[in-house]
């Protein structure tokens, strides 16, 4: 026992001849074990770089780039998809609100049918599967990977709380798109059709589990 505390003692004083006492001051650059990438070459926004000639560090673009999400013919897509079905339109379809007032139903730009409905809830569940099941589960009982890792407050969707009568479908994709309490919006990742389609396969998940009761 003797030893250790001998061990123990040296240890503190090796550390304490390194680091030194809470407030002492050096001038010397201390000794870091871990430099955490304080260091490293970068370019700061706005910000002198001597790197280069002229001593500026914002650069101009390379000649030819064009804007993210704009095509040569100025069509604007993101990944082969309009730009404006990530959001900046008016009416229910884009704000999910009618007026001062959540809507509820199915946008009519859906322009869906007995024919295309299917399709809908397919891509609904594609959706649904890659950005909501880590959290809400696959059945949307807020039983997902995450809430095994001690994740708060996933919404159960098969509450009644989150039914359309209670909560309209136009509140849910505002939900998506700004997020709420712990869960980041999704307007930036997910297109607005998607949106309504994970909508309707949310719906199609609670009909489902209110036949089975």
């Amino acid at each position: 026992m003797r030893y250790f505390f001998l061990a123990y003692a040296l240890v503190a004083l090796l550390v304490v001849g390194i680091f030194g006492v809470r407030g002492q001051k050096f001038s010397k650059p201390p000794v870091r074990i871990f430099p955490d990438m304080d260091e490293q070459d970068k370019l700061r926004a706005q910000k002198p770089d001597a790197f280069f000639a002229d001593g500026q560090g914002g650069r101009l673009p390379v000649t030819g780039t064009q804007p993210l999400g704009f095509n040569p013919d100025g069509k604007r897509v993101i990944g082969g998809i309009p730009e404006y079905e990530f959001g900046g339109g008016s009416g229910y379809y884009f704000t999910g609100q009618i007026g001062d007032y959540y809507g509820t139903g199915m946008p009519e730009e859906l322009e869906l049918t007995t024919e295309n409905a299917e399709q809908l809830l397919l891509r609904g569940k594609e959706r649904f599967g890659i950005y909501c099941t880590a959290c809400h589960g696959s059945s949307g009982d807020g039983l997902g990977i995450t809430s095994f890792y001690g994740v708060p407050g996933i919404a159960n969707l098969q509450l009644a709380t989150f039914h359309a009568e209670t909560y309209p479908d136009g509140r849910m994709f505002e939900t998506i798109t700004n997020g709420k309490g712990m869960m980041s919006g999704y307007g930036y990742n997910i297109p607005v059709r998607d949106r309504w389609a994970i909508i309707a396969y949310v719906r199609a998940l609670q009909t489902a589990k209110k036949s089975a009761e």
